[in-house]
Protein backbone atom coordinates (compact mmCIF):
# COMPACT_ATOMS: atom_id res chain seq x y z
CA UNK A 1 0.00 0.00 0.00
CA UNK A 2 2.82 2.27 1.41
CA UNK A 3 4.71 1.43 -1.61
CA UNK A 4 1.62 2.30 -4.05
CA UNK A 5 1.28 5.46 -2.36
CA UNK A 6 4.54 6.25 -3.43
CA UNK A 7 4.27 5.55 -6.86
CA UNK A 8 1.47 7.93 -7.01
CA UNK A 9 3.04 10.56 -5.23
CA UNK A 10 6.12 10.21 -7.71
CA UNK A 11 3.86 10.23 -11.17
CA UNK A 12 2.48 13.18 -10.00
CA UNK A 13 5.80 14.78 -9.10
CA UNK A 14 6.88 13.95 -12.38
CA UNK A 15 3.83 15.01 -14.03
CA UNK A 16 4.25 18.85 -12.22
CA UNK A 17 7.74 19.47 -13.15
CA UNK A 18 6.82 18.61 -16.95
CA UNK A 19 4.15 21.09 -17.00
CA UNK A 20 6.44 23.24 -15.87
CA UNK A 21 8.99 22.61 -17.83
CA UNK A 22 6.10 22.80 -21.12
CA UNK A 23 5.28 25.89 -19.51
CA UNK A 24 8.76 27.58 -19.13
CA UNK A 25 9.14 26.50 -23.14
CA UNK A 26 6.29 27.58 -24.66
CA UNK A 27 6.11 31.51 -23.01
CA UNK A 28 10.19 31.75 -23.63
CA UNK A 29 9.19 30.44 -27.39
CA UNK A 30 6.74 32.74 -27.47
CA UNK A 31 8.88 35.92 -25.36
CA UNK A 32 11.86 34.76 -28.15
CA UNK A 33 9.34 35.10 -31.20
CA UNK A 34 8.49 38.24 -30.31
CA UNK A 35 11.99 38.92 -29.60
CA UNK A 36 13.25 38.16 -33.18
CA UNK A 37 10.06 40.71 -34.26
CA UNK A 38 11.55 43.56 -32.45
CA UNK A 39 15.21 42.78 -33.31
CA UNK A 40 14.06 42.69 -37.31
CA UNK A 41 11.21 44.95 -37.55
CA UNK A 42 13.39 47.57 -38.93
CA UNK A 43 14.96 45.43 -41.21
CA UNK A 44 11.63 44.00 -42.45
CA UNK A 45 10.58 47.76 -42.79
CA UNK A 46 13.58 48.72 -45.03
CA UNK A 47 13.16 45.81 -47.31
CA UNK A 48 9.68 47.00 -48.13
CA UNK A 49 10.80 50.38 -48.44
CA UNK A 50 13.65 49.95 -50.81
CA UNK A 51 11.37 48.20 -53.08
CA UNK A 52 10.00 51.89 -53.64
CA UNK A 53 10.71 52.22 -56.85
CA UNK A 54 11.39 56.32 -58.05
CA UNK A 55 11.35 56.20 -61.90
CA UNK A 56 13.06 58.96 -63.68
CA UNK A 57 11.66 59.62 -68.05
CA UNK A 58 14.19 60.19 -70.17
CA UNK A 59 13.39 61.94 -73.84
CA UNK A 60 14.28 60.16 -77.19
CA UNK A 61 16.58 62.75 -77.70
CA UNK A 62 19.02 62.12 -74.87
CA UNK A 63 22.06 60.81 -75.43
CA UNK A 64 23.79 57.69 -74.63
CA UNK A 65 26.75 59.38 -72.58
CA UNK A 66 24.20 61.79 -70.59
CA UNK A 67 22.28 58.71 -69.70
CA UNK A 68 25.29 56.89 -68.67
CA UNK A 69 26.95 59.88 -66.71
CA UNK A 70 23.05 60.28 -64.90
CA UNK A 71 22.93 56.61 -64.09
CA UNK A 72 26.85 56.36 -62.48
CA UNK A 73 25.78 59.52 -60.59
CA UNK A 74 22.64 58.38 -58.92
CA UNK A 75 24.80 55.25 -58.33
CA UNK A 76 27.45 57.15 -56.57
CA UNK A 77 25.24 59.17 -54.63
CA UNK A 78 25.44 57.98 -50.94
CA UNK A 79 21.35 57.63 -50.86
CA UNK A 80 20.58 55.37 -53.62
CA UNK A 81 20.99 51.93 -53.35
CA UNK A 82 20.64 51.00 -56.84
CA UNK A 83 20.22 52.84 -60.45
CA UNK A 84 18.99 50.69 -63.46
CA UNK A 85 18.64 51.62 -66.62
CA UNK A 86 15.54 50.28 -68.79
CA UNK A 87 15.44 50.66 -71.98
CA UNK A 88 12.09 50.98 -74.22
CA UNK A 89 13.00 47.94 -75.66
CA UNK A 90 13.04 45.96 -72.48
CA UNK A 91 10.22 47.88 -70.87
CA UNK A 92 8.18 46.21 -74.09
CA UNK A 93 9.20 42.66 -73.03
CA UNK A 94 8.46 42.95 -69.71
CA UNK A 95 5.35 44.29 -70.44
CA UNK A 96 4.66 41.61 -73.14
CA UNK A 97 5.94 38.80 -70.39
CA UNK A 98 3.92 39.91 -67.86
CA UNK A 99 0.69 40.36 -69.49
CA UNK A 100 1.25 37.40 -71.66
CA UNK A 101 0.23 39.31 -75.12
CA UNK A 102 2.23 41.51 -77.16
CA UNK A 103 0.52 44.81 -76.72
CA UNK A 104 2.82 46.61 -79.52
CA UNK A 105 0.70 44.25 -82.45
CA UNK A 106 -2.14 46.64 -81.37
CA UNK A 107 -0.31 49.97 -81.40
CA UNK A 108 2.12 49.71 -84.14
CA UNK A 109 5.01 51.16 -82.10
CA UNK A 110 6.45 51.07 -79.33
CA UNK A 111 5.46 54.21 -77.23
CA UNK A 112 7.35 53.51 -73.83
CA UNK A 113 10.45 55.41 -72.84
CA UNK A 114 13.96 54.66 -71.79
CA UNK A 115 14.14 55.32 -67.94
CA UNK A 116 16.58 54.88 -64.98
CA UNK A 117 14.65 53.09 -61.74
CA UNK A 118 16.31 54.15 -58.63
CA UNK A 119 16.00 52.46 -55.37
CA UNK A 120 16.55 54.31 -52.46
CA UNK A 121 18.16 53.53 -49.33
CA UNK A 122 15.45 52.95 -46.40
CA UNK A 123 16.29 55.93 -44.72
CA UNK A 124 15.81 58.38 -47.32
CA UNK A 125 12.57 56.67 -48.32
CA UNK A 126 10.82 59.82 -47.36
CA UNK A 127 8.23 61.96 -49.47
CA UNK A 128 10.77 65.33 -48.60
CA UNK A 129 13.41 63.48 -50.01
CA UNK A 130 12.03 62.06 -52.62
CA UNK A 131 10.59 64.98 -54.06
CA UNK A 132 13.88 66.87 -53.63
CA UNK A 133 15.42 64.10 -56.10
CA UNK A 134 13.11 64.51 -58.50
CA UNK A 135 12.90 68.09 -58.73
CA UNK A 136 16.36 68.06 -59.57
CA UNK A 137 16.48 65.37 -62.64
CA UNK A 138 13.82 67.12 -63.99
CA UNK A 139 15.57 70.38 -64.37
CA UNK A 140 18.02 68.55 -66.71
CA UNK A 141 16.92 69.12 -70.38
CA UNK A 142 16.79 65.26 -71.20
CA UNK A 143 14.47 64.06 -68.22
CA UNK A 144 11.06 64.13 -69.37
CA UNK A 145 9.37 62.80 -66.44
CA UNK A 146 10.15 61.72 -63.03
CA UNK A 147 7.56 59.38 -60.89
CA UNK A 148 7.14 57.38 -58.03
CA UNK A 149 3.90 56.20 -55.64
CA UNK A 150 3.57 59.07 -53.43
CA UNK A 151 0.53 57.61 -51.53
CA UNK A 152 2.33 54.75 -51.09
CA UNK A 153 5.56 56.02 -49.38
CA UNK A 154 3.15 58.14 -47.26
CA UNK A 155 1.42 55.31 -45.88
CA UNK A 156 4.37 53.02 -45.50
CA UNK A 157 6.26 55.65 -43.06
CA UNK A 158 3.33 56.32 -41.18
CA UNK A 159 2.41 52.37 -40.67
CA UNK A 160 5.83 51.73 -39.76
CA UNK A 161 5.66 54.34 -37.06
CA UNK A 162 2.31 53.27 -35.69
CA UNK A 163 3.53 49.60 -35.82
CA UNK A 164 6.82 50.15 -34.02
CA UNK A 165 5.13 51.48 -31.42
CA UNK A 166 2.80 48.84 -30.99
CA UNK A 167 5.25 46.37 -30.86
CA UNK A 168 6.76 47.86 -28.15
CA UNK A 169 3.62 47.96 -26.10
CA UNK A 170 2.58 44.15 -26.69
CA UNK A 171 6.35 43.38 -26.15
CA UNK A 172 6.30 45.01 -22.41
CA UNK A 173 3.35 42.96 -21.95
CA UNK A 174 4.13 39.96 -23.21
CA UNK A 175 6.91 39.80 -20.72
CA UNK A 176 5.27 40.86 -17.86
CA UNK A 177 2.48 37.71 -19.04
CA UNK A 178 5.65 35.73 -19.15
CA UNK A 179 6.80 36.83 -15.59
CA UNK A 180 3.56 36.01 -14.22
CA UNK A 181 2.91 32.62 -16.07
CA UNK A 182 5.99 30.82 -14.98
CA UNK A 183 5.97 32.58 -11.85
CA UNK A 184 2.29 30.53 -11.29
CA UNK A 185 3.76 26.97 -12.03
CA UNK A 186 6.43 27.56 -10.08
CA UNK A 187 4.46 28.21 -7.13
CA UNK A 188 1.88 25.19 -7.52
CA UNK A 189 5.58 22.84 -7.90
CA UNK A 190 6.23 24.56 -4.38
CA UNK A 191 2.99 23.61 -3.22
CA UNK A 192 3.02 20.19 -3.70
CA UNK A 193 6.12 20.01 -1.29
CA UNK A 194 4.97 22.35 1.61
CA UNK A 195 4.11 20.04 3.60
CA UNK A 196 7.81 18.56 3.27
CA UNK A 197 8.93 22.21 3.86
CA UNK A 198 7.26 22.69 6.69
CA UNK A 199 8.58 18.75 8.06
CA UNK A 200 12.30 19.90 7.28
CA UNK A 201 11.47 23.43 8.98
CA UNK A 202 9.83 21.79 12.18
CA UNK A 203 12.95 19.19 12.70
CA UNK A 204 15.64 22.61 12.92
CA UNK A 205 16.69 22.88 9.12
CA UNK A 206 17.55 26.45 8.20
CA UNK A 207 15.27 28.39 5.83
CA UNK A 208 18.89 28.59 3.29
CA UNK A 209 18.83 24.94 3.31
CA UNK A 210 15.19 24.08 2.58
CA UNK A 211 15.37 26.38 0.16
CA UNK A 212 18.39 25.83 -2.12
CA UNK A 213 17.38 22.48 -3.77
CA UNK A 214 14.08 23.83 -4.38
CA UNK A 215 15.55 26.31 -6.19
CA UNK A 216 18.15 23.95 -7.88
CA UNK A 217 15.81 22.36 -9.57
CA UNK A 218 14.01 24.77 -10.73
CA UNK A 219 17.06 25.80 -12.39
CA UNK A 220 17.24 23.19 -13.75
CA UNK A 221 13.71 22.82 -14.94
CA UNK A 222 14.15 26.24 -16.25
CA UNK A 223 17.61 25.45 -18.05
CA UNK A 224 15.41 22.41 -20.04
CA UNK A 225 12.44 24.80 -20.77
CA UNK A 226 14.96 27.29 -22.14
CA UNK A 227 16.57 24.73 -24.24
CA UNK A 228 13.38 23.91 -25.69
CA UNK A 229 12.34 27.00 -26.72
CA UNK A 230 15.74 27.82 -28.34
CA UNK A 231 15.61 24.69 -30.23
CA UNK A 232 11.82 25.93 -31.52
CA UNK A 233 13.24 29.52 -32.62
CA UNK A 234 15.95 28.16 -34.12
CA UNK A 235 13.85 26.20 -36.37
CA UNK A 236 11.18 28.96 -36.88
CA UNK A 237 14.10 31.16 -37.55
CA UNK A 238 15.50 29.13 -40.01
CA UNK A 239 12.55 28.31 -42.43
CA UNK A 240 11.54 32.17 -42.53
CA UNK A 241 15.16 32.63 -43.37
CA UNK A 242 14.74 30.08 -46.07
CA UNK A 243 11.28 31.00 -47.35
CA UNK A 244 12.06 34.37 -47.49
CA UNK A 245 15.95 35.21 -47.78
CA UNK A 246 15.08 38.89 -49.05
CA UNK A 247 14.73 39.81 -45.12
CA UNK A 248 18.24 39.01 -44.35
CA UNK A 249 17.25 37.67 -40.96
CA UNK A 250 20.69 36.13 -40.23
CA UNK A 251 22.34 38.95 -41.18
CA UNK A 252 23.25 40.50 -37.97
CA UNK A 253 23.97 37.35 -36.07
CA UNK A 254 25.53 38.99 -33.05
CA UNK A 255 22.15 40.53 -32.05
CA UNK A 256 20.47 37.09 -32.73
CA UNK A 257 23.31 35.22 -30.26
CA UNK A 258 22.58 38.40 -27.55
CA UNK A 259 18.74 37.40 -27.85
CA UNK A 260 19.18 33.14 -27.88
CA UNK A 261 21.37 34.29 -24.73
CA UNK A 262 19.06 36.70 -22.99
CA UNK A 263 16.20 34.03 -23.20
CA UNK A 264 18.43 31.46 -21.59
CA UNK A 265 19.15 33.79 -18.79
CA UNK A 266 15.49 35.12 -18.70
CA UNK A 267 14.42 30.96 -18.25
CA UNK A 268 16.92 30.97 -15.31
CA UNK A 269 16.45 34.17 -13.47
CA UNK A 270 12.52 33.91 -13.79
CA UNK A 271 12.83 30.31 -12.10
CA UNK A 272 15.18 31.37 -9.58
CA UNK A 273 13.46 34.15 -8.52
CA UNK A 274 9.94 32.60 -8.35
CA UNK A 275 11.19 29.49 -6.44
CA UNK A 276 13.07 31.86 -4.25
CA UNK A 277 9.69 33.49 -2.99
CA UNK A 278 7.14 30.37 -3.56
CA UNK A 279 9.71 28.78 -0.81
CA UNK A 280 9.84 31.71 1.39
CA UNK A 281 5.94 31.92 1.40
CA UNK A 282 5.17 28.74 3.03
CA UNK A 283 8.38 28.88 5.11
CA UNK A 284 6.36 31.87 6.97
CA UNK A 285 2.73 29.86 7.20
CA UNK A 286 2.06 28.71 10.29
CA UNK A 287 0.93 24.86 9.78
CA UNK A 288 -2.67 25.38 10.32
CA UNK A 289 -2.38 27.61 7.29
CA UNK A 290 -1.29 25.01 4.66
CA UNK A 291 -4.26 23.37 4.53
CA UNK A 292 -6.07 26.52 2.86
Amino acid sequence: MSSSFEKHQKRRLISSYFSVVISISLVLFLLGLLGMLVLNAKTISDNFKEKVVLTIYLNETAKPVEIEQLQKSLSLAQYVKSAMYISKEDAADFMKGEYGEDFLDDVGYNPLQNSIDVNLKADFVTSQRLDSISEVNLNKKFVDDVRYDKDLVSIMNSNVKRISFWVLIISALFTLIAVLLINSSIRLAVYAKRFTIKTMQMVGATKQFIRRPFVWRSIKLGVIGAIIALIGMAVVLYYINRTFPELNLLQDQFLIVVLFVSIFLIGILITWISTHFATQRFLNLKTDQLYY
